[in-house]
């Protein structure tokens, strides 16, 4: 097994702070309410490692816990300053710990989404021709710049 560090990441505020090792064992997006309340999204990107692959480097997490209409119990873990969604571990993933896609230092979209589940949830814009597309935003204006972590392609 590798023990290379794969990659870092973080919450928005930078106070929780996380690093990798070795590579993910699957990726994929999902479509389920329970991902697009968590993120607030029309989904949520997980990255699965082994938990012992994962570590905190920084900063402090709060646990929310729940149970699926289908009897899974899960528990996420989050930035107790600026809420941000980082972790969660669902039990019929034994030992393995989800990673939101987002939280991770650019180049952040790095892993290969190799599943799509819970389709049936699956929001508006998939089924819709999205017209106006823009490179950044029609309002947007830089006045600073943000740190490398933050930083868009």
């Amino acid at each position: 097994m590798s023990h290379k560090i794969l990659n870092q990441g973080g919450c928005s505020c930078g106070n929780v702070r996380y690093k990798t090792i070795g590579k993910e064992e699957h990726a994929g997006v999902c479509h389920c309410r329970y991902c697009q309340l968590r993120t607030g999204s029309a989904f949520g990107i997980s990255v699965y490692f082994k938990s012992k692959n994962v570590e905190l480097l920084s900063g402090e997490l709060k646990k929310f816990e729940y149970t699926t209409e289908s009897g899974n119990k899960v528990t996420t873990q989050f930035c107790i300053e600026c809420g941000t969604s980082l972790f969660w571990n669902v039990e019929i993933f034994p030992g393995m710990t989800g990673i939101g896609g987002g939280t991770f230092d650019p180049p952040t979209f790095w892993y290969n989404i190799n599943r799509e589940v819970f389709c049936r949830s699956k929001a508006y814009f998939s089924k819709n021709e999205i017209v106006a597309k823009f490179h950044t935003s029609p309002t947007f204006k830089k006045i600073k710049d943000d740190p490398p972590r933050k930083k868009g392609i």
